[in-house]
């Protein structure tokens, strides 16, 4: 390795770590908040992160027995969307977490499709899957914990078949300083005091809030996704910006 190698950083929330620390970082915080995730979620959001999925899914309008591969995918929130609108489609949750992974497997709906989903702990940076293997590529408030963004997006390039379809919902920026000085003033003196209660880990939550204002803006994260090759990109902002959802295609 290389002296340039070693000293290649990135963020973690408003902390600068070293790159090669920043995964396990991550890794360390999904672990700990898996048993309560989904219903900080809920509390987080005052639940409107559903009406986010749906509309994630309105826009992606999944078809018959299209694969589906949903990246970050945690406890299957995502996938169990798609499946229930796409008879004869196939599902694989990939998540760099196992504990993730095994809450989302817990669930009723995975009991109910379990012929057609499949659990994968796995990198996104890194996927351990062939090119041109899955028709639409899903990823819900997990690119912004990746160390290297433009590395996860041509690993959904590669993996896309051609015409298949990215979709990345994240929280976004909102285009008004007031606003966005009114939800920051939220999130960070409400959501990390939510996470102690709750799921009695302040850190992780902090670290999530911090993650969320370090993440591109809508234009910025556009351009990145066409960098990684993909064509037709557009956008669109969910509750005032708050959250938005990507879309591009690999023609």
């Amino acid at each position: 390795m290389t002296r340039t190698d070693q000293n290649k950083t990135t963020h973690f929330g408003f902390k600068t770590v070293d790159e090669g620390e920043k995964a396990g970082m991550v890794h360390g915080v999904f672990s700990r908040v898996a048993s309560k995730y989904d219903i900080m979620n809920d509390l987080m959001s005052l639940g409107i992160h559903r009406v986010w999925k749906d509309a994630m899914m309105d826009w992606l309008a999944p078809r018959p027995g299209q694969k589906l591969l949903d990246v970050a995918g945690g406890t299957g929130d995502v996938a169990f969307r798609f499946l229930k609108r796409a008879p004869g489609a196939t599902a694989t949750v990939c998540d760099m977490t196992e504990s993730m992974l095994i809450e989302g497997q817990k669930r009723a709906e995975a009991e109910d499709m379990a012929e057609r989903l499949q659990w994968v702990v796995g990198d996104a940076m890194a996927l351990p899957f062939a090119d041109n293997s899955f028709d639409v590529y899903t990823i819900s408030f997990g690119i912004r914990n990746v160390t290297r963004i433009p590395d996860a997006l041509r690993e959904a390039y590669r993996v896309l078949r051609p015409g298949g379809r990215l979709m990345v919902l994240e929280f976004s920026q909102i285009p008004n300083d007031m606003l966005q000085s009114l939800y920051d003033a939220y999130s960070f003196n409400v959501i990390p005091v939510m996470g102690q209660i709750v799921a009695n880990d302040r850190d992780s939550y902090q670290y999530l809030v911090e993650s969320i204002r370090k993440f591109p803006n809508q234009e910025i994260f556009a351009s990145m996704i066409r960098e990684a090759g993909f064509d037709r990109v557009k956008y669109r902002n969910l509750s005032l910006g708050i959250a938005a959802l990507h879309s591009g295609w690999k023609v």
